[in-house]
């Protein structure tokens, strides 16, 4: 089982890292913000186990901290 999460978890980043090259009229703080979203969340599943609130609250915090360095 631990195969097909670390499976899941990289086709996810890559295809969200392929979505992203696409966003070339994106702010740098939309870009921010994005990149930010994709770490939080592969970190977020990753330390929950491919939970799916791990990794929608890793995206949310990868988001705002995305967001805020920006500044």
């Amino acid at each position: 089982m631990k195969t097909i999460q670390k499976i899941t978890v990289i086709s996810i980043t890559v295809c969200a890292l392929a979505a992203m090259s696409g966003c070339s009229n994106m702010s740098r703080r939309d870009k921010n913000t994005a990149i930010g979203a994709t770490i939080g969340a592969v970190g977020g599943a990753i330390l929950t186990g491919g939970s799916g609130i791990g990794t929608a609250g890793g995206a949310a915090v990868g988001g705002v901290i995305g967001h805020q360095v920006g500044r």
